[in-house]
């Protein structure tokens, strides 16, 4: 049981560790954090910390409600994704199909670390602190849902992070402007004639109508839009189940997009739908495509990402900056509807401690969080809180 009456920083640390490896071993997918939110809870309850539920599996708790200073809120993701791990560590999630394979759960306990003390130090903060435990971040749009549950309620500044094994442990980025790319989702059918394979000429043929799809639209970057704004394509997907002498009758085709500038969402589909639909017409074939909007560009707020570089600069001293040339990295954040609402920052910090468990990829089947950054991001987010520091033993 976590310690509720002015614990120590260590024991606060090893707890939370604790419990993320309790996490990884459970870990659950969007909008299906049941488990995961009863134990968030549960140790909220066990600290005194009043919480209330938010969006569902959502959390959302406030200290020092009444302080007169500004209000920060402060944010962690709490979902997973449905992999099957092959890290091999000991806390390796028991949960067929389904790992934390982004950090979500260490995530969760940085957070949970920085409530326990700041709950202990509650009559020292000089404004109210919003602790957001959100769900479905993965595709679920689970921010947006906890802002129409109220979570930025009086809330005047919000900062999250996401630790980033590709820059090394005691770097990290946080720019004025874009941090994470936008994104969407694509699906073409390809409507054609299926027949038999040895007659072509009286079929209209749906799979080389989707191969020639794919191919052109790998051009709608390079010779569409402008090089100066940084945009990624990807086909992921082409099914066209048949037999190996059967041309069938359609075939599906799905991928994605990225783009660093919001402003170009819309050039980006209507030219997917045009060369879709262009290049099915010249295979006399029909394409319908489905377009699904996900998440827009994660874009910083000056001011708070010169208060989080101060905070970043005072944990990890002055040689933190990582190389900005890194973002706006083509990843996405549902972060990005909280900074569509109010000012803030979101930080990527990096993992990679040179160690089996800081280099392997989020989205990796191989990937693990790297406990170190908890104490470290932590003492991040009570810098932010204005909070009293711990003492390093």
């Amino acid at each position: 049981m976590l310690q509720t009456q002015k614990p120590e920083w260590e024991d606060i640390v090893q707890s939370v560790v604790d419990l993320r490896h309790s996490l990884h071993r459970r870990p659950e997918l969007p909008w299906a954090e049941v488990t995961t939110a009863d134990t968030i809870r549960s140790h909220l309850t066990a600290a005194n910390i009043s919480w209330r539920d938010c969006a569902g599996t959502g959390t959302v708790a406030t200290l020092a409600a009444n302080a007169a200073g500004r209000h920060i809120a402060l944010r962690c993701d709490i979902d997973a994704l449905p992999l099957s791990e092959k890290s091999g560590v000991a806390w390796t999630s028991e949960v067929d199909g389904c790992m934390h394979a982004c950090g979500h759960d260490g995530h969760t306990a940085t957070l949970m670390a920085t409530a326990l003390w700041l709950k202990s130090h509650e009559d020292a903060l000089p404004g109210p602190v919003t602790l957001l435990f959100q769900p479905a971040e993965e595709g679920g749009h689970g921010a947006r849902e906890m802002i129409k549950d109220g979570a930025l309620s009086g809330v005047d500044m919000i900062f999250g992070w996401h630790n980033w094994p590709a820059i090394a442990f005691g770097k990290a980025v946080c720019p004025d402007g874009a941090v994470m790319s936008a994104n969407g989702t694509f699906g073409i059918t390809v409507q054609g004639q299926g027949g038999h394979a040895s007659q072509p000429e009286i079929c209209r043929d749906p799979v080389l109508t989707a191969a020639a799809i794919t191919l052109a639209l790998q051009q709608i970057v390079a010779r569409r839009l402008p090089p100066q704004q940084s945009a990624v394509l990807s086909v992921t997907s082409i099914l066209a189940p048949s037999g190996d002498t059967v041309i069938p009758d359609t075939a599906q085709i799905g991928g994605s997009f990225r783009l660093s500038d919001n402003s170009l969402r819309k050039t980006m589909e209507d030219l997917i739908i045009q060369t879709a639909q262009d290049t099915a017409r010249t295979y006399g074939v029909t394409a319908d495509i489905d377009m699904r909007p996900r998440y827009g560009a994660t874009v910083n707020n000056a001011g708070a990402a010169a208060t989080m570089r101060r905070a970043l600069a005072e944990e990890f001293g002055e040689v933190w900056k990582s190389d900005d040339t890194l973002v706006p990295i083509m990843a996405s954040e549902d972060f990005s509807y909280y900074l569509d609402e109010i000012p803030g920052a979101y930080a990527l910090i990096g993992a990679d401690n040179g160690g089996r468990h800081g280099d392997a990829p989020c989205h990796s089947a191989l990937y693990d969080f790297n406990d170190a950054l908890i104490p470290a991001v932590a003492r991040v987010y009570l810098r932010l809180a204005a909070a009293p520091l711990p003492k390093e033993r």
